[in-house]
């Protein structure tokens, strides 16, 4: 079962751009075994873009990555983060290469499914 994953990028190398100030997110599904395959870029009106915050438009947001499981920025403010984590999206505030942060979450996830599979 691959894992729907957003980054926020500026150039689709890097997880380089606040949450607020995406105007796209790049969507990759992730294998367990660390393969992924770019999806999608998928636009969005910024959050920050109108300087207000608003909350409709994060409610937008969170609806366009309803399907994803998580979420991987450089910076996200705390509403933001609650909202997605409210909607069942975690989110993961670290800068890096997209591919070498595909590894990680990659394990990250083989480790919480075992350890769900262990505890059944």
């Amino acid at each position: 079962m691959a894992w729907r994953v957003a980054f926020t990028s500026a150039d689709g190398v890097y997880v380089n751009q606040h949450f607020g100030h995406a105007r796209y997110f790049i969507i990759r599904d992730i294998e367990p075994d660390g393969t992924s395959s770019f999806l999608e870029r998928r636009e969005i009106t910024p959050v920050c873009g109108s300087g207000d915050h608003g909350a409709a438009v994060l409610d937008d947001v969170v609806e366009t990555l309803r399907d994803c499981v998580a979420v991987l920025t450089a910076k996200i403010g705390p509403a933001p983060r609650k909202r997605l984590e409210l909607a069942g999206i975690t989110v993961f505030e670290e800068p890096a290469v997209i591919e070498e942060a595909v590894m990680k979450l990659a394990a990250y996830y083989r480790r919480q499914t075992k350890s769900k599979q262990e505890t059944r």
